[in-house]
C-alpha cells in the first residue's frame, strides 16, 4: 500500500518538527512556507519534498492526503477553511483559533465536507496520559474526584499571548479527555508583571459535573521547571510529572475512610506504574493519518477542541476583566 503524503503549512519552532516525524514515518509530502530562504534549506535537507511559497499553489497540485498547520495561531482559521473547502483533512497545531466563532465555524464547515478536523492536543497521545485515562475507565482509583496541573518554569515569555493561552491548553485538554464533560463553572485569576496586560500566572479552578473539581497553575515567572498532573480518586490517587528524569507515573493507594463517621486515613503502598515508551508527536500524527480515510476521529476531533477554545476564551476574558 502506497504511503500518505502529508503536506506541512509552516516550517518554523514547531513545523520543523512535523516535518522531522512525518519524514521518519514515511509520509512527508509538502511543505509550506512563506520565507523561500527557510524553504531553500528545507529543500536541501529532504530533496524529495516539494515547496511552496504558498497555500494555493500546494492546493492546486492536488497531491497531498492530508495536511498539518502548524502557523501562527491568528492565521489558523482562514488557512483552515482554505483546506476544508478544498475537501482535505487537516491537523491544526493548538489552539484551533483565537475565538469560539471562528472555531465553531471550522467544526461546522468540516462536519458540512465530511472532513476530519483534528487538533494538536499533542498530550492527549502520550503514552502516560493514555494510561491514567484507562486506569480511571477501569476504576482502579474509585470515583473521579478532583484533578490538578502544574505547569511552571522560568521559560518562554511571549509578548503576543498570556501565559495562559501559552501553556494551559495542554492542561485543558488532559481535563477534558479524563474527565469527558463540559465545565459547570470556571474561576480565572491571574498576576502581571513583565508587561503590562499579559499575566505571567495564573490560576485557574473548573468545576464539573458529578462533584469533580480541577485546578490548572500555570507560570513562566517561576525559579524551576515543574509540569507535574495530578489525579484524585475516591480509593487512590495517581501523579504524572512530566518535567522529571524518567517522566514517573505513580499509583498512591491512599484514600480516607469514613466507617466509623471519623475520616480515617488508609496508606497504603506507592506503585511505579510501567507504561509504553512512545514518542507523543509520532503517536498524534500516526493517529491523523489513520483516519486520512474518513473514518470518525475519537481523540482531539473538532469537538473537543472547540470545547477547548471556550474554556480558554471564557477564562482569557476573566483574566482581561480582572486586570
Amino acid at each position: 500500500m502506497n504511503k500518505k503524503k502529508i503536506c506541512v503549512v509552516g516550517a518554523g519552532y514547531w513545523g520543523k518538527n512535523h516535518i522531522r516525524t512525518l519524514d521518519k514515518i514515511g509520509c512527508l509530502g509538502g511543505i509550506v512556507d512563506s520565507d523561500k530562504n527557510l524553504l531553500n534549506k528545507f529543500r536541501d535537507d529532504y530533496s524529495y519534498v516539494l515547496t511552496h511559497d504558498n497555500l494555493q499553489e500546494a492546493l492546486f497540485k492536488n497531491f497531498y492526503d492530508g495536511y498539518v498547520v502548524a502557523t501562527p495561531a491568528e492565521t489558523h482559521f482562514e488557512i483552515a477553511k482554505k483546506i476544508i473547502n478544498h475537501s482535505n483533512h487537516i491537523l491544526i497545531e493548538k489552539p484551533l483559533t483565537l475565538s469560539i466563532d471562528h472555531a465553531t465555524q471550522l467544526v461546522d464547515l468540516a462536519n458540512k465536507k465530511n472532513i476530519n478536523l483534528m487538533v494538536g492536543h499533542l498530550m492527549l497521545f502520550h503514552p502516560a496520559i493514555k494510561k491514567i485515562k484507562q486506569m480511571i475507565k477501569d476504576e482502579i482509583i474509585g470515583d473521579l474526584q478532583y484533578v490538578y496541573s502544574n505547569r511552571l518554569n522560568l521559560g518562554k515569555v511571549r509578548t503576543e499571548e498570556n501565559v495562559f493561552w501559552s501553556l494551559a491548553p495542554h492542561d485543558i485538554s488532559i481535563f477534558d479527555y479524563l474527565i469527558g464533560s463540559s465545565p459547570k463553572k470556571i474561576i480565572s485569576n491571574g498576576s502581571t508583571f513583565l508587561q503590562e496586560g499579559i499575566p505571567d500566572s495564573t490560576l485557574t479552578q473548573i468545576k464539573y459535573k458529578n462533584n469533580i473539581d480541577g485546578h490548572i497553575f500555570v507560570s513562566w515567572l517561576h525559579p524551576f521547571k515543574e509540569q507535574r498532573l495530578v489525579v484524585i480518586g475516591s480509593n487512590a490517587m495517581i501523579t504524572f510529572e512530566d518535567s522529571k528524569d524518567g517522566k514517573p507515573l505513580k499509583l498512591y493507594t491512599k484514600k480516607f475512610d469514613f466507617e466509623n463517621g471519623i475520616p480515617e486515613k488508609i496508606d497504603g503502598p506507592i506503585t511505579l506504574i510501567e507504561y509504553d515508551n512512545r514518542m507523543p508527536l509520532e503517536e498524534e500524527l500516526s493517529y491523523f493519518i489513520k483516519h486520512l480515510d474518513g473514518k470518525k476521529l475519537e481523540i482531539a476531533n473538532g469537538k473537543h477542541a472547540l470545547e477547548v477554545t471556550k474554556i480558554l476564551v471564557n477564562a482569557g476574558n476573566q483574566l482581561i476583566e480582572n486586570e
